[in-house]
C-alpha cells in the first residue's frame, strides 16, 4: 500500500477528503475522520510537509465544483501545492471523464504529483497501478450511476405517496414541523393566496393582480422566502404577471400534491429539463387546500377564456433590434385606434408595461411608424457621409481588376489539378507494369521517385492557389457592399437593416441612439425625435 517517496523534501502535500451522504452507508472505514488518519499516517511515515488538508463533507464524486477541491485547485495554481494525496482515487472523484482529465492532464501539465493510497497510484513512478487507472475511474462512475438510479427511484416512490421532497414548498405553505416529507399552511402567507384567487374571480387580470400587490408593497414569493437573485433586474423581487398566472394554475392551492415538473438531464448534470403537465406526479387531497376546488375551477375558466388575446404579435421593421435605453428591456408594441379608426402601432417600455404603478421605469410611448423613419433616415445620412462618391470609381476599378485575377487563379487551378490527376494515372499504371513484370524494379523506383516528387510541388502550388483564392474581405469591404446595398433597398430589407445596425435604444426624452455592427459607421448616431 505504501509507496516511496525518495525525494520528500521537494513536494508541499495536498491532503483531500471527500465523503457523499452515499458513502456513509459503506461503513465507518470512509469517514472523514478515518481518511484523515490514513493520510496523516502516510505522511509521517514519509516524512512529507503538509500545506493543507481540504475537506469536502457531503459532496458527491460527480459534482467538482466542490469548495474545498476548488480552493485546492487555487492552491495549486499559485503553486503553493506540488502533491495531492487521497485515500482512494473515488475520493478524488466519481466521473471518470473529469477525474481522467485531472489525472491524465491537469496534474502532470502543472507538475502536481497524485497519490491515490488503497489504489497503489502514484503518477511519479512507473507502475502497472498507474495503467489501470482509467478503468478504476469508469468503475468508480458506474457506482455513482448506479447509486443515482437507485435514490431516483426512492424519490420517485415518495412522490407517487404523496410526500414531499422539494427544497421549498410553494407560496402559501412551509414544511410541516414534526412530519417529514409533510406540508402545512404558512398562515403569514396563505391570506395572500386567497386574495390572489379572489381578486382572479373578480375578473382582474394577472397584471392588475401584480401591479396591486407590488403598489401595497406586498412581499413577493422569493422577497419572503429570501432567495438570492443571481442576475438582478430592474423588476427583481417583485410580482409579475407570470408569478400570478402560475400560481393560479397550480393545484397545490386544492391539496393535491404536485411533483416532477422538472427533471435532472442525467447524475452528471445540474441542468433541469421542464416536463409536460401529463408526465407530472399529482396525488390528490394530501394537504389542507387554501383554495377550494369550485373556486379554482372557475378560475381556469377566466384564464383559458383570455388565451386567444395574448397570441396577437406584429411584424415591424425594428423587430428585435429596438430597447429601452434606460431599463435595457426590448420595447413592447401595442396596437392602439386613432381618431379615424385605424389600427397605429406605439412602442412602449415592457418593464414600465409590466410594473406601472410600482414606478420603475418610464412609459416612453411613441409611434413605430415615427421611430422608424427616423431611423432609416439617419442610417441613409450616415451611409452617404460614409460612402463618397468619389470613392465609387476606385472601388469598381478595384472590384474589376479582382475579378480578373481571381479567374486567372480559378485558370491556373484547374492547370494543376489536371496535372495531378494525369501524374497520379501515371503512377498506376507503372504500378500495373511492374506487377506484370513489363518494368523492372530499379527502373520502377527511379521514375516513380522522380513523378511522386513532380506531384508533391504541383500539390503545394494548387494549395497555394486555393489560399490565395480564399482571402477574407476586411471588414471596411463588408460595411461598403452592405451600405451600398441598404442605400438601394433600405425600407423594404430588414436583413439589410439587422446586418448593419446592432442595437436601437429608445430614451425616455424620446431620443433615438443607434449602435452599428462596423466601427467605421458609427458616427452621428443620435436622433431627437422632439425635432423631427
Amino acid at each position: 500500500m505504501y509507496l516511496e517517496i525518495s525525494n520528500p523534501m521537494d513536494y508541499h502535500a495536498a491532503l483531500y477528503i471527500r465523503l457523499s451522504k452515499e458513502d456513509e452507508s459503506e461503513g465507518p472505514s470512509q469517514s472523514v475522520q478515518n481518511q484523515e488518519s490514513l493520510l496523516r499516517e502516510f505522511v509521517q511515515q514519509h516524512r512529507l510537509i503538509v500545506y493543507d488538508t481540504y475537506i469536502d463533507d457531503g459532496w458527491s464524486g460527480t459534482n467538482f465544483d466542490r469548495p474545498a477541491f476548488q480552493r485546492m485547485i487555487a492552491d495549486i495554481e499559485a503553486k503553493k501545492v506540488n502533491m495531492v494525496i487521497t485515500k482512494d482515487l473515488s475520493r478524488l472523484g466519481r466521473d471518470y471523464i473529469l477525474t481522467g482529465h485531472y489525472m491524465e492532464r491537469y496534474f502532470p501539465e502543472h507538475r502536481v504529483r497524485y497519490i491515490s493510497l488503497l489504489d497503489g497510484i502514484d503518477t511519479g513512478v512507473d507502475s502497472t497501478a498507474n495503467d489501470i487507472t482509467p478503468f478504476r475511474a469508469i468503475m468508480n462512475d458506474m457506482y455513482a450511476k448506479d447509486i443515482s438510479k437507485k435514490i431516483k427511484s426512492v424519490k420517485r416512490d415518495k412522490q407517487r405517496k404523496g410526500q414531499f421532497i422539494g427544497g421549498k414548498p410553494m407560496y402559501g405553505y412551509k414544511m410541516h414541523p414534526t412530519q417529514r416529507n409533510a406540508i402545512v399552511v404558512d398562515e403569514n402567507a396563505a391570506p395572500v393566496v386567497r386574495r390572489i384567487f379572489s381578486m382572479a374571480l373578480a375578473g382582474q387580470s394577472c397584471r392588475g393582480i401584480a401591479a396591486a400587490l407590488n403598489q401595497e408593497g406586498v412581499p413577493s414569493p422569493a422577497v419572503y422566502c429570501g432567495w438570492k437573485v443571481r442576475y438582478p433586474g430592474p423588476y427583481s423581487g417583485m410580482w409579475s404577471s407570470e408569478r400570478i398566472s402560475e400560481m393560479l394554475k397550480n393545484e397545490t392551492y386544492i391539496g393535491n400534491m404536485v411533483q416532477g415538473r422538472q427533471v435532472k438531464v442525467n447524475y452528471k448534470s445540474k441542468k433541469c429539463l421542464r416536463q409536460a403537465p401529463e408526465n407530472w406526479v399529482v396525488v390528490e387531497n394530501t394537504h389542507e387546500p387554501l383554495v377550494d376546488r369550485e373556486t379554482f375551477q372557475k378560475v381556469q375558466v377566466m384564464l383559458n377564456s383570455r388565451k386567444s388575446t395574448r397570441s396577437r404579435t406584429y411584424d415591424f421593421l425594428l423587430k428585435g433590434l429596438i430597447f429601452c435605453h434606460e431599463c435595457g428591456y426590448p420595447l413592447a408594441v401595442v396596437n392602439r385606434k386613432n381618431a379615424k379608426g385605424e389600427d397605429v402601432l406605439y412602442f412602449l417600455c415592457r418593464t414600465y408595461q409590466r410594473f406601472t404603478k410600482a414606478g420603475v421605469c418610464t412609459c416612453h410611448s411613441i409611434k413605430e411608424e415615427t421611430v422608424t423613419q427616423a431611423v432609416i433616415q439617419k442610417v441613409r445620412q450616415v451611409c452617404h457621409r460614409y460612402l463618397h462618391p468619389e470613392e465609387l470609381l476606385p472601388l469598381a476599378e478595384q472590384a474589376v481588376e479582382e475579378a480578373q485575377k481571381k479567374n486567372a487563379l480559378e485558370t491556373e487551378m484547374t492547370a494543376v489539378q489536371a496535372k495531378i490527376e494525369s501524374m497520379s494515372s501515371n503512377l498506376d499504371k507503372m504500378y500495373m507494369d511492374r506487377l506484370s513484370g513489363l518494368l523492372s524494379e530499379e527502373d520502377f523506383q527511379r521514375v516513380y521517385l522522380k513523378v511522386k516528387r513532380d506531384r508533391s510541388v504541383l500539390e503545394q502550388r494548387l494549395k497555394t492557389l486555393r489560399e490565395q483564392a480564399d482571402v477574407p474581405h476586411t471588414t471596411e469591404e463588408k460595411a461598403k457592399a452592405l451600405v451600398t446595398r441598404f442605400l438601394e433597398t433600405a425600407p423594404a430589407s430588414r436583413e439589410l437593416l439587422v446586418s448593419l445596425i446592432d442595437r436601437v435604444e429608445l430614451t425616455q426624452d424620446k431620443e433615438i441612439i443607434l449602435k452599428f455592427r462596423f466601427h467605421e459607421l458609427d458616427i452621428m448616431t443620435e436622433i431627437d425625435l422632439k425635432k423631427q
